[in-house]
């Protein structure tokens, strides 16, 4: 396949391959469907300013962190902002030093705006400090001001209260309050206190996960906490309590128990429209944002029609997830534009001086300048998120600069990964396969490579939970020949994300070698 050619589809063509994949086709007249965004979205928090939504989001150990995204409406989405370039320079977030930094970085983030600012909470466990991210207007290069302190105040809500004062409510089970100081760089002494003693109360006695979660939110003088638990033997489940005062007395009820899809809050529309948005956790895609009908009984917000999540909503239907949240890349960069789009996250903090966008122009170069044994352990990997019900990405990889024991190619990321691409063993260069289906990489297929070029390209299918995916090269971008063993995807706790495409390349003998990236197209 040649640069710069993408691949066209008629409508019909369209019609056909979604149906063959068991989702119907919808013409963009019809309403949006649920989930709202079919890919790995976590942790969502939510704000409405004007007639514009912002949506922050979980992303951990990827960098840049804490993802900004925005619509008009509530539909289709867009990357906008990203609330840090580095989290902090130590090994863990460097890859460094065997260690790593997974199922850690930053989580569940919360959004505000407040006396015309915008500010971005979050936390992170392995450096033991919530964040507080701050800036007056959120467009395409938003830079943001930072400030941290200890501790981590765990699944926390940001709020303002009408009188001005800040606090952040935290923690699991029992959920604490603390007021924080005016200027937002720490808490005030001694203010810290419980808030509700048992939040999973309403959902019962045996709970498997306590209530967390926490996003906090006042409707007309009223407060509302949103959090999720999870009772022994049933699923993840919305809880609510209510109260006139911040300091309560605070009562609670179960909201809703459908299909797991739980721990979110609430947005309204310029109209008066009420809706919770929540997710689901879905297999290898990962944790998958709903949009849910929202309507008020007694004062109290009830999620759903007749507790189902529906599967359509009046709003305008989604135009795709391309280019908002995913999209292909040429590399091909024009002075003044970003090395990268903001679809684009490094797996760990990047070695920035070891890849270019202008080294070699329409190309991403990436060099080696150490030594790495294990993929997931080495520096320089970068992703962006895969999209269900299926997907499609493919690249092509100059191999001229690689040396003996490199490693390069188009992987999907998890703990338990697979991909396919180019090696150099006994000083000729081969076509390779690496699955670690079963928890340790190994090595399923190996074929000669004669070329300097090659196409790869890797497919996932998440229908209904399939969670599997194909691996395929090409000598030409025409012919396509599958390779190796199918792999079982696997959402796994220590990485705590959906998997991701991953464009990669490290030495294992020598450093100092290099290889091109032409594109990478997603379908």
């Amino acid at each position: 396949m040649k640069k710069n050619v993408l691949l066209t589809w008629t409508c019909a063509a369209v019609a056909g391959a979604l149906l063959a994949t068991g989702c119907a086709y919808r013409p963009t007249t019809e309403q949006a469907t649920n989930p709202l965004i079919f890919a790995d979205v976590p942790d969502m928090s939510m704000i409405r300013v004007g007639h514009t939504y912002y949506m922050s989001s979980t992303t951990m150990h990827e960098i840049p962190g804490v993802p900004v995204m925005r619509s008009t409406d509530l539909t289709n989405w867009e990357m906008v902002s990203y609330c840090y370039d580095r989290l902090a320079e130590t090994p863990q977030m460097n890859l460094d030093k065997g260690q790593n930094a997974y199922g850690r970085g930053t989580w569940a983030s919360c959004i505000r705006h407040h006396n015309g600012h915008y500010y971005v909470s979050t936390f992170a466990q392995n450096t033991n400090k919530t964040y507080i991210f701050s800036t007056d207007s959120i467009a395409q290069g938003t830079t943001w001001q930072r400030q941290e302190f200890a501790p981590a105040y765990h699944d926390h809500s940001l709020f303002f209260d009408d009188d001005g004062r800040a606090y952040l409510v935290w923690g699991s089970g029992q959920l604490r309050i603390v007021e924080l100081r005016a200027d937002l760089s720490g808490t005030i002494e001694g203010s810290e206190r419980v808030l509700i003693e048992n939040a999973g109360a309403p959902a019962g006695d045996n709970l498997m996960l306590p209530a967390e979660g926490s996003q906090l939110f006042k409707v007309n003088g009223t407060y509302y906490l949103f959090n999720i638990t999870w009772p022994r033997g049933g699923m993840r489940t919305v809880v609510i309590h209510r109260a006139k005062r911040i300091e309560g007395p605070w009562e609670g009820r179960v909201a809703l128990q459908d299909r797991g899809i739980a721990q979110g809050g609430l947005i309204d529309t310029p109209n008066g429209r009420w809706f919770a948005y929540l997710f689901r956790d879905y297999g290898a895609v990962g944790r998958i944002p709903h949009l849910v009908p929202l309507t008020w009984q007694d004062n109290w917000p009830v999620i759903g029609i007749e507790g189902v999540v529906p599967d359509t909503l009046d709003l305008p239907a989604s135009h795709g997830l391309k280019p908002g949240i995913v999209n292909d890349d040429e590399f091909d960069r024009k002075e003044g534009q970003p090395d990268l789009t903001l679809v684009w996250q490094w797996n760990h903090q990047p070695d920035n001086a070891l890849w270019s966008v202008h080294e070699r122009p329409g190309y991403l170069r990436m060099r080696t300048s150490r030594i790495d044994t294990l993929f997931v352990q080495a520096r320089n990997t970068l992703t962006q998120r895969t999209i269900g019900p299926t997907c499609e990405g493919e690249t092509s990889i100059d191999v001229t600069g690689i040396k003996e024991g490199d490693c390069t190619g188009l992987a999907l990321v998890q703990r338990k990964f697979g991909w396919v691409g180019a090696t150099v063993s006994g000083g000729k260069k081969l076509i390779v396969m690496v699955s670690a289906q079963t928890g340790t990489a190994e090595t399923v297929a190996t074929l000669p490579l004669d070329t300097e070029t090659l196409y790869l390209r890797a497919t996932c299918d998440f229908t209904e939970r399939r969670d599997v995916a194909d691996f395929y090269y090409s000598l030409d971008g025409e012919q396509w020949n599958k390779i190796g063993s199918r792999l079982q995807m696997e959402y796994s706790m220590p990485h705590f994300m959906g998997y991701r495409f991953g464009l990669f390349y490290y030495a294992t003998q020598q450093p100092g070698g290099w290889v091109d990236f032409d594109y990478f197209h997603i379908r």
